[in-house]
């Protein structure tokens, strides 16, 4: 046993015009967050297709974070909320596929939390990092 300790890789699918804000407040304000987050900037958080999360989870991914604006101030006007009831059914089937549901997680920030969306950042790696590696990925547990 090599006694390295497991470091998860999180994918963060951020809105353009909030959460990715946030993201880029939190780089360039110096605080930590996990260096083996990836983030992928998309117009909206309205725009993360089910599949887009399932196919993170198949090349690799450990958990996933769905980010974008608080409801009611999407910049589309109701994105955020097609993002909510996509996360929740997204969810309940990740059982069924056999991924524990507490590798997703939802988040609003705004491009002034930049000290929020690096927290979450830490608190999913550490809640990934004891569910162990992904069992799409060869791992053991859920």
């Amino acid at each position: 046993m090599s006694g390295k300790r497991f470091e998860p890789s999180i994918v963060a699918f951020t809105c353009n015009w909030c959460s990715y804000g946030g993201a880029d407040l939190a780089g360039i304000s110096r605080i930590q967050y996990p260096p083996n987050s990836k983030v992928i900037r998309l117009m909206c958080s309205g725009r993360v297709d089910p599949l887009m999360t399932l196919e993170a989870f198949k090349n690799g991914a450990d958990g996933v974070i769905i980010s974008g604006c608080h409801i009611g101030d999407c910049h589309y006007s109701t994105g955020n909320y097609r993002t909510e009831v996509r996360f929740m059914a997204l969810r309940s089937a990740m059982d069924v596929i056999g991924l524990n549901p507490e590798r997703l997680r939802l988040l609003w920030a705004s491009a002034s939390e930049g000290q929020q969306w690096a927290d979450t950042m830490r608190e999913m790696a550490e809640q990934v990092r004891e569910l162990g590696p992904s069992p799409l990925k060869g791992g053991s547990k859920k």
